[in-house]
């Protein structure tokens, strides 16, 4: 029996439960033509790529999950249905139903990756001999829950990307009265340091902790931000993540946000992913 097929399923029943209310129903074609694949291999197609970072055309056919091209059409159409976005909040909500969000403080950090094929959200590298590249910006809660990640061009400056990451926080349910968006207070490191951000945080009713530059070393600080260093960190852990291989950015972007619900997953219930 191959190694593939002893493994782990890659879709969890509990994942399956949470992912497949979200999905638009599959129609069959008016001329007829092929059964379609099913929402769940197709799925556990993606999940593959995701996680090996094989390129679509050597997904092994012996999984059941259709080609490639059925796979990446899968991932386009669900991204463009918002499916992706709204299995985040669902876990989201479920991790705040059982106060496992800390809302006390979130923490913002970026990493660089390279990006071969080039594209829109892609620049020079100023870490890498200035090749193409890309960022992923992340803000996590107090206990590395990822709230949002959001992609840009390599040369796209950390600070820039504040205000949009505290603004891109999808409303968060699972309690009584209105769904929760914002933290008690933002930490971040040096990179994020501009009084003008500063402002804009409190007139959200946040509290900014960042540091400014050209001061003594060691703000103490690192003793809460290792959290989003870890996060990033599992982030790449999917290795089609690792490197931008993706030209489309809203595909880069499906997989990301992805990404992201497998991690609230894992702090959930590990058995999720």
């Amino acid at each position: 029996m191959e190694d593939w097929a002893m493994a782990k399923p890659l879709v969890s029943n509990e994942l399956w439960e949470r992912l497949e209310p979200l999905l638009p129903p599959l129609r069959p074609h008016p001329k007829g033509g092929r059964p379609w694949v099913g929402n769940r291999e197709a799925l556990t197609g993606i999940l593959f790529v995701l996680r090996t970072g094989i390129p679509w055309e050597l997904l092994p056919q012996e999984m059941g999950c259709g080609c490639g091209m059925t796979c990446w059409r899968r991932l386009r159409d669900w991204q463009v249905a918002g499916v992706w976005d709204r299995l985040h909040e669902v876990l989201l909500a479920e991790l705040n139903e059982a106060d496992k969000i800390d809302w006390s403080r979130a923490v913002a950090d970026s990493a660089m990756l390279r990006a071969m094929c080039g594209g829109p959200k892609t620049g020079p590298n100023p870490t890498d001999r200035r090749k193409p590249g890309s960022k992923h910006h992340a803000l996590t809660d107090a206990n590395g829950i990822p709230l949002v990640v959001i992609l840009t061009a390599a040369n796209v400056h950390d600070v820039k990307e504040l205000i949009p990451l505290v603004d891109s926080v999808p409303p968060v349910r699972g309690k009584k009265g209105r769904p929760r968006r914002r933290p008690k207070r933002v930490q971040a490191d040096t990179a994020y340091d501009s009084e003008p951000h500063r402002k804009q945080l409190r007139k959200r009713g946040i509290i900014p902790v960042i540091p400014k530059r050209n001061r003594e070393h060691g703000s103490g600080l690192g003793a809460f931000r290792w959290v989003v260093e870890r996060t990033l960190s599992w982030l790449h852990q999917f290795r089609r993540l690792r490197i931008r291989w993706e030209r489309r950015d809203d595909i880069h972007q499906a997989f990301m946000t992805l990404a992201e619900s497998m991690i609230c997953g894992y702090f959930m219930n590990p058995k999720l992913c």
